[in-house]
């Protein structure tokens, strides 16, 4: 086994089938180049039709993501990196340690959190979740735009409500931070949810 390789099992825990499967995807879309771009993912069909396209995207190519403590964005990414975020989207391993489980948890509701997180300040805004919420309930082709902005102010409220308890009518609601949004979630069972069909393969694949 090559040494890169190696470090690639240890920062993704992604079996060694599972790293070659994703590097002939990786190649495709670069069409063989070493370097990935946003536009490559203009030519994922299925992707054209989901409502959050913009920030599965943008999420490749977060800083955040990459698992090096470091943010803002990046022009294009290499198989790592791709690989890093794609690690994201894999069910934990059944018989590991409730300290990883949590772990493993915190990782992935970090970065659902960096998805809704679109100007990276630490707090999911108002104006970031009602954009989101807009987007997959307008472009469902139920309801309308202005009935989604409706439902996603509730929501918002609703979610101030949960995180910060109630508020005076003059007193303004900064938004949601990270500790507010895995309070939100819990008892949510995210782990073997996370899971996309937009690369043309079923990240399922990636749970053996």
């Amino acid at each position: 086994m090559f040494y890169r390789e190696k470090l690639l099992l240890e920062i993704t825990t992604v079996s060694l089938e599972q790293i070659t499967i994703l590097h002939n995807r990786f190649r495709q879309l670069s069409q063989n180049e070493e370097s990935l771009r946003k536009d490559d993912f203009k030519t994922i069909q299925d992707l054209e039709s989901n409502p959050i396209r913009f920030q599965i995207v943008e999420a490749f190519f977060d800083k955040r993501n990459f698992q090096k403590n470091d943010v803002g964005s990046v022009e294009e990414i290499g198989f790592e990196e791709f690989l890093t975020v794609m690690s994201y989207f894999r069910a934990p391993a059944l018989h590991i340690t409730e300290e990883k489980r949590e772990e493993i948890r915190r990782a992935k509701l970090r970065f659902l959190f960096n998805m809704h997180d679109t100007d990276n300040d630490g707090t999911i805004t108002l104006e970031e979740y009602r954009h989101v919420v807009e987007e997959l309930l307008s472009r469902s082709g139920a309801l309308g735009r202005e009935t989604a902005k409706g439902i996603a102010d509730a929501a918002m409220l609703e979610v101030a409500s949960i995180s910060v308890g109630p508020m005076a009518p003059d007193e303004f609601y900064e938004g949601i931070t990270f500790e507010d949004f895995v309070k939100i979630l819990k008892g949510i069972e995210i782990e073997t949810r996370m899971y996309i069909r937009f690369l043309n393969m079923d990240t399922t694949v990636m749970c053996k």
